[in-house]
């Protein structure tokens, strides 16, 4: 029992030479740990668009801001598709926030374009 506690010991102190049989065992586990080990740590980069040149910030009256922001970032056609393409313009410039409303300004033609939204954090 005590062999092998000081087989333990000795890999744990790691008392081995460079180039001797035990000293490329533990850098193989270690290799093996480190490439074959089933981690997720579910790390992926923050998806940020870019930001969009037709953003102005303006305050409102009630001590928030209205962005206006040009209709071209906005693809969606129904109220919840606007409301995700907005945040993704609005949230890298004030951070996490919620829409409380917005307005659709359109042209003489009918043609929109831009939103006015008004966000509260």
């Amino acid at each position: 029992m005590s062999r092998i506690w000081k087989t333990i010991c000795s890999y744990i102190w790691w008392t081995y030479d460079r180039g001797s049989v035990e000293y490329d065992i533990m850098v193989t586990l270690i290799l093996l740990f480190i490439f074959v080990a089933p981690v997720n740590f579910k790390d992926k980069p923050v998806e940020r668009a870019p930001h969009q040149t037709g953003v102005v910030v303006v305050p409102d009256k009630q001590g928030g801001f209205i962005y206006q922001i040009d209709a071209a970032a906005v693809t969606g056609r129904d109220d919840e598709t606007i409301r995700q393409d907005l945040l993704r313009v609005i949230e890298p410039i004030a951070g996490e926030v919620e829409i409380t409303s917005y307005e659709v300004v359109k042209d003489r033609r009918g043609k929109i374009t831009e939103y006015r939204v008004r966000v509260s954090k």
